[in-house]
């Protein structure tokens, strides 16, 4: 089937939320996982699990600080994060391949105080997929994949909006 054949099928699977905007820059699929574990330092030494965040709803963006769309959405996942707090939404930056000094230089330059783990080696991409940056998983408060976002969001928008309402529901 064609993906124009598809999306009003999706789009009615997910409600008015739109799957797919090529326009404005970003992809959005369904994602069924399976969920990867993971154990990632951050830029302050401390290591991320996924137990780290039971019971709240995440976001795991992948990026780097070569890639200009990345840098572009940063700043709208630190307002998501900020507007959500910890204790609802995680927001994890999991850096790809690039030296702890460089991604943190970046957060700090940019102002993002959201935790920024270090994937030195790229495993962690490669386990999940990412051939794409940015790329966004979202996981539910129950611990479900959901959506996988390719490519830039803004995430303090409405159509984001809508993706991260239902995974607080």
């Amino acid at each position: 089937m064609k993906r124009r054949q598809l999306l009003p099928i999706l789009a009615a699977t997910l409600g008015s939320a739109p799957l797919w905007s090529h326009a404005q820059g970003f992809e959005a699929s369904l994602w069924r996982g399976p969920l990867g574990a993971f154990s990632l330092p951050d830029t302050t030494g401390k290591t991320w699990t996924p137990a780290d965040f039971k019971g709240r709803a995440v976001l795991l963006n992948f990026w780097a600080s070569w890639c200009e769309p990345c840098r572009t959405e940063m700043p709208s996942l630190q307002t998501l994060a900020d507007l959500h707090g910890p204790d609802k939404l995680v927001v994890l930056a999991i850096n790809f391949k690039e030296p702890a000094q460089r991604a943190l230089r970046f957060s700090q330059a940019s102002g993002v105080s959201l935790p920024v783990l270090l994937d030195a080696e790229g495993l962690q991409a490669r386990q999940w997929g990412v051939k794409v940056f940015p790329s966004t998983f979202l996981i539910d408060r129950q611990g479900r994949p959901r959506q996988r976002i390719r490519g830039e969001l803004d995430w303090s928008g409405p159509q984001a909006g809508k993706l991260v309402d239902a995974l607080l529901a």
